[in-house]
């Protein structure tokens, strides 16, 4: 019997080791295909959140009981950006805004070594992790420009523009004010305070800090209006027009 020329691996330019050199190529295109779709996936979504949370809505994590019992210690609000920028501050929001000025202690934000802080500040960057409020504060807003804010009426109560509130988001077992104040709003300008009244640095307090205890519109990054996190305590934040239906313009 004649042997053959050759094996029967590379008998011919379509043989089966031809075949499986192009096999081989095709899986290695596909799997760079995959990744290159990845890729463009996943940057397309930190685009997309760090569009939303530059543009639309931001998250922020609450460190402090001084909006008690309205937000807790640790909860994850979603906050509007339209605020004020595309739509008006009311009384009764609750706004996230940067320290005017002094009213904060020096931050230091907790060390996750070098690899844990990188991420940590990318994905807060983009969006998917709260900001945290070393340089912000949440509080609600009472006066809003022109307005004059006083406490305390015969009843204990605050008066916006000479017309008393009763103010039913303020912690159960607070008073509206165990200080006294008169104040009139300057232009550009709001008077918050905390819903829990007796464990809140708010306007009342930062009198000698620059602004005059007043928070710049300007400063103003949105308006809470959910809690998200944790789901026991999810539930939206609607402004209570009803507390401020009766206060005149200033």
């Amino acid at each position: 019997m004649t042997e053959p020329d050759v094996s029967p691996a590379s008998a011919s330019p379509s043989g089966g080791a031809h075949r499986r050199d192009r096999s081989t190529g095709r899986r290695g295109g596909r799997g760079l295909g995959v990744l290159r779709e990845t890729a463009v996936v996943v940057v397309s979504a930190l685009v997309l959140s760090w569009l939303i949370k530059t543009l639309l809505v931001q998250p922020f994590y609450i460190p402090s009981g001084s909006m008690e019992d309205t937000l807790q210690v640790g909860d994850r609000v979603m906050v509007s950006r339209l605020v004020p920028r595309a739509l008006d501050l009311h009384h009764g929001d609750i706004v996230v805004f940067r320290d005017p000025g002094g009213w904060l202690p020096p931050y230091e934000a907790p060390d996750r070594g070098p690899v844990g802080n990188a991420v940590t500040e990318v994905l807060t960057f983009v969006g998917l992790l709260p900001q945290d409020t070393g340089e912000h504060l949440i509080k609600r807003v009472i006066g809003l420009p022109g307005d004059h804010v006083t406490c305390c009426d015969a009843e204990g109560r605050v008066e916006v523009n000479g017309s008393p509130i009763d103010e039913t988001y303020i912690k159960p077992g607070s008073v509206p004010s165990q200080d006294p104040f008169d104040v009139t709003v300057p232009d550009g300008m709001l008077f918050v305070m905390g819903d829990n009244r007796q464990d809140s640095q708010d306007s009342r307090y930062n009198t000698a800090k620059p602004g005059g205890g007043f928070v710049p519109v300007s400063n103003v990054v949105g308006t809470a209006f959910a809690t998200v996190w944790p789901l026991d305590h999810a539930t939206w934040h609607r402004n209570p027009g009803d507390v401020f239906r009766e206060v005149p313009q200033p």
